[in-house]
Parts: C-alpha cells; sequence; structure tokens
C-alpha cells in the first residue's frame, strides 16, 4: 500500500520510494528509506502526513505520499 493509505497510529515499514530525483533525495536526508520504520501520526486525508522518522515529527505531502509504499509493521 502507499502511505497516504496507513492509518493515524500504525506503524509501517518503507518497502520502496518512487519519485523525481529531487524528491528521492529529500526523503532519504531525513531517514526515509526503504526499511525505515515510520510511525504515522495524522491523516486526516486533507493536510499533509504526519509521521515520525528517527526522532523527527516529518510533514509530508499527500502526492509525495502517494509514491512511498509501506508495508504495516506490529508493535
Amino acid at each position: 500500500m502507499n502511505l497516504s493509505k496507513a492509518t493515524a497510529g500504525s506503524r509501517v515499514r518503507v518497502t520502496r520510494l518512487g519519485g523525481d530525483m529531487r524528491q528521492l533525495s529529500r526523503l532519504a536526508s531525513v531517514g526515509v528509506i526503504p526499511g525505515s520504520v515510520l510511525q504515522v501520526r495524522r491523516n486526516d486525508r486533507r493536510r499533509p502526513l504526519l509521521v515520525f522518522s528517527r526522532d523527527t515529527l516529518l510533514a509530508l505531502g499527500r502526492r509525495g505520499c502517494d509514491d512511498i509504499q509501506v508495508e504495516e509493521v506490529s508493535a
């Protein structure tokens, strides 16, 4: 599934990244790479998605989240 479909409160592992080189570089610089685990804090379908990655709260645009493939992981 893509990150934009993840529910608030869930933990997900990044399996694949898409998008242009600028977006990939930005994601890598904040630690969003394949294998990293994110905790989804807010996903209300109209605003940017809020996730925790490596002790940092990130706001990710909805279109960019469509390019991030994830799988849910257990707590």
